[in-house]
């Protein structure tokens, strides 16, 4: 047989094999990823369940992990999110495909989602349930817009790091850009009758910073086995950190910031009964 013929039936037959073993191991991640880039048959709806706006609708709570969405070696958890018509699906494989399935209970939820508008004006925290082996689900059909998302999950054997993820939902217009994020004058928010201040013990990066907040502690209970969550976004939604009070007293938070700007506090609180979220922009300087 002539050479040049040989190579050619050699060379589909390896891409043919190629493609089956790559769709066999990673065919269904890749899936969820590319729907979740592009949007997946999401509504207009108004939000609800235990979602927040900032304002203070309610809304659910996030773990304290860093989280990817590209696999590198096996013992990473690659996280893929889309919106669909009734709500938003989570999936959760290891770099050979295969769902992942050793998730640990934090605060009270095996996974927690943060999702946030592209100008982070809202603002939702929520627990999508797990209805099969790496999979997860809510009923909680977004409004239209592109989105940011930052899956919380804990695996018992993987390593997981945290990362924004694009949402689309439903066939919002063409992004345009929003109003720059201005530090607050004064730290103090309202929200549907109650107030809450913020202190912080400083503002510049690699350094610890307290975050205390003032507020009326008489009808302030536990909500997720914790007396408050904040989670902190830089300006960009790029940089994401999810704080947990330094006891189960107070609510008092410590953290530290790796790189000077301007961010985003959400303080969450459940006061008789109700979560609250509380929106903060703070600047923060370099050394």
């Amino acid at each position: 047989m002539n050479k040049a013929v040989l190579a050619a039936i050699l060379y589909v037959g390896i891409v043919i094999g190629g493609y089956t073993l790559y769709d066999e191991y990673f065919g269904t991640p890749l899936a969820a990823a590319d729907e979740a880039a592009h949007g997946n048959d999401g509504h207009d709806a108004t939000a609800k369940a235990d979602g927040h706006e900032d304002g203070g609708e309610e809304h659910g709570q996030g773990g304290h992990d860093e989280h990817g969405a590209d696999a590198v070696g096996s013992h990473q958890v690659s996280a893929y999110i889309r919106s669909t018509e009734n709500g938003i699906d989570i999936f959760l494989k290891d770099s050979h495909g295969r769902a992942v399935d050793d998730l640990v209970v934090s605060h009270e939820k095996l996974l927690h989602l943060i999702v946030v508008d592209e100008h982070l004006q809202k603002y939702y925290h929520l627990h999508p349930e797990q209805v099969e082996a790496g999979k997860f689900h809510i009923d909680y059909p977004l409004p239209a817009g592109f989105y940011r998302a930052f899956i919380d999950i804990k695996s018992e054997k993987l390593t997981y790091h945290v990362k924004p993820m694009p949402l689309v939902v439903g066939q919002p217009n063409v992004s345009v850009p929003g109003p720059e994020l201005q530090p607050d004058s004064v730290l103090e928010k309202t929200v549907e009758g109650e107030t809450v201040q913020l202190s912080m013990s400083a503002t510049k990066t690699n350094e610890p910073v307290t975050l205390s907040f003032e507020l009326d502690q008489s009808a302030l209970t536990p909500y997720l086995g914790a007396m408050g969550h904040v989670v902190i976004l830089d300006e960009e939604a790029n940089e994401y950190l999810h704080v947990h009070p330094t006891n189960h007293e107070e609510p008092v938070f410590q953290t530290e910031f790796k790189k000077p700007g301007v961010y985003k506090i959400w303080a969450e609180f459940q006061q008789n009964g109700k979560v609250r979220a509380f929106p903060f922009v703070v600047q923060i300087h370099g050394e």
